[in-house]
């Protein structure tokens, strides 16, 4: 959703240049905040002219407080929101939040795709080998892709390295083809 995007970002950019050294000590709540302002059920009650915007940043600060507890920047970063009838792009804000942070620790965040689940070893030689690759930290993360039939398809940022047997099948038929 570009529209989100291009909504989500200043405010994301605004938290984040206001928590300065504590900005990590804000994924806790901002993720639990996102996760809320999700429900369809809250979406619509803060779309209602009738419903004062404290009262829906009460409710949604009142069901993440007994989760985790929020601090008095997002409090009233919520309110922000809710005044301006912004809620809805908060998991936005979170994900553009959680980018800038990563970019700030020097860490990026990377997909391993592969046919077959792959032990702690195998992923801690597969991290070390695409950290030195990419030059920079990364957290990763598995998903499963049975397609692929053996190998790996590694997704960082907009970067693709593709070591899977699909891709050097496709690779040799484009050959023999041409």
């Amino acid at each position: 959703m570009a529209e989100f995007a291009t909504i989500a970002r200043p405010y994301a950019e605004a938290l984040f240049d206001s928590l300065g050294t504590n900005a990590s000590d804000a994924l806790v709540w901002l993720d639990s905040v996102a996760a809320v302002s999700s429900d369809a059920a809250l979406r619509e009650l803060a779309a209602n002219p009738n419903v004062e915007a404290e009262k829906v940043a009460g409710i949604v600060l009142g069901v993440v407080g007994e989760n985790s507890p929020v601090a008095e920047s997002g409090r009233n970063f919520v309110l922000l929101l809710a005044e301006n009838g912004r809620l809805n792009a908060l998991p936005e804000i979170a994900k553009q939040f959680r980018v800038l942070l990563n970019a700030k620790n020097g860490v990026s965040v990377g997909v391993i795709y592969s046919a077959f689940e792959l032990d702690s070893a195998a992923m801690s030689d597969i991290s070390s080998t695409l950290e030195e690759r990419f030059g920079k930290r990364l957290t990763l993360t598995q998903a499963l892709d049975e397609s692929l039939i053996g190998g790996v398809r590694v997704v960082v940022g907009d970067e693709v390295l593709d070591t899977s047997i699909k891709a050097r099948l496709e690779q040799m038929q484009v050959a023999l083809t041409a």
